[in-house]
């Protein structure tokens, strides 16, 4: 996806965030992040998203720099602080120029992109979080964008030394998707998981265990927003368990 696709998607993910949280409440809680309630989830991304432009912005930080912290504010206050930030980081993105230099944490053709892109599956997969709290269904995902979502979380968070999904045994877990061409295998053990994106596996070199589903349904069960059982899963459950309970991303 280019860069300028990942800002269209951080504009309108930020808007559907907004609207949900607005419809359901500061106060609702999100069963997709136990103990969290709306205004946590506000609170959490607006500050990312200020975090982030502090990078992208001219004059930028081209090292670590810490965030600001979460305000101390709730209900339509701090909607509208949550669709400043949002606004602030969208037109910083759309203004910065495509030599940008600063801080990045994973492997991007730049920073400009790394920054578009993060910010766009953030602020995606925060929006499912309010839209689950609101309940009915969610908005739909387009299957390039959740294609570029897993390739970020299997090429990206979890090639890292920090991934915490490993075994003794070394196991195999494929991702098949059913709407696109995109599939995936993944090698784990006791190091960082290996992932290796194939257009077409041969059926004959199969995995310990397939995980297959359109792009959305995968890019949110592996993102631990969707269970397992919204998905169609081959051979042994095995690695699909250590995947679900050892994935989690969380800050720091």
């Amino acid at each position: 996806m280019e860069i300028t696709d990942h800002i269209k998607s951080l504009t309108v993910e930020g808007q559907l965030l907004a609207t949900a949280a607005q419809e359901t409440g500061t106060g609702a809680p999100v069963p997709t992040c136990p103990g969290w309630q709306v205004r946590d989830l506000l609170r959490h991304t607006g500050m990312v998203h200020r975090w982030a432009t502090a990078f992208v912005v001219e004059g930028g930080h081209t090292s670590y720099h810490p965030d600001g912290g979460e305000p101390d504010l709730d209900g339509p206050e701090l909607l509208d602080w949550f669709r400043e930030g949002h606004s602030l980081l969208v037109d910083a993105l759309a203004a910065a120029p495509a030599g940008l230099e600063c801080w990045t944490f994973l492997p991007a053709p730049s920073p400009l992109a790394f920054w578009a892109r993060r910010q766009a599956h953030e602020t995606t997969i925060h929006r499912v979080d309010a839209e689950s709290a609101r309940g009915g269904r969610l908005s739909p995902l387009a299957a390039d964008h959740a294609v570029d979502g897993i390739d970020e979380l299997l090429h990206g968070f979890h090639a890292r030394p920090k991934s915490k999904v490993r075994t003794e045994t070394p196991r195999s877990l494929r991702v098949r998707t059913t709407d696109t061409d995109a599939t995936w295998t993944v090698r784990l053990s006791p190091e960082p998981p290996q992932a290796v994106r194939d257009e077409t596996v041969p059926e004959e070199i199969p995995a310990d265990c397939e995980l297959s589903a359109t792009a959305g349904q995968l890019y949110l069960t592996l993102w631990n927003r969707l269970p397992l059982t919204a998905i169609t899963l081959k051979g042994d459950p095995e690695p699909a368990r250590l995947w679900c309970e050892n994935s989690g991303v969380t800050w720091s």
